[in-house]
């Protein structure tokens, strides 16, 4: 059961930290980015893509290749 509790707060954790790094991108995306210097727009394409990053890596989805897919297809299609 506690096991349980910690895997919901830490999904609740995940969430908060994606939200907060998905209003920080669209900050960066509406800033006025013409007054800043260029070390300060490299600093702001490093978070970016760092950012991006993470986001990427804390997706959770299942990929499944097109081989496997169609391997799957055609085994359901002979099984049923």
């Amino acid at each position: 059961i506690t096991d349980n509790i910690k895997a919901k707060e830490e999904k609740k954790i995940e969430s908060v930290e994606i939200k907060q790094m998905v209003e920080r991108l669209e900050e960066i995306k509406e800033m006025d980015k013409s007054d800043l210097n260029s070390t300060e727009k490299k600093e702001l394409r490093k978070e970016v893509r760092t950012i991006k990053r993470e986001l990427k890596a804390s997706g959770g989805g299942i990929y499944i290749s097109a081989g496997a897919l169609i391997v799957v297809i055609i085994l359901l299609i002979i099984l049923l």
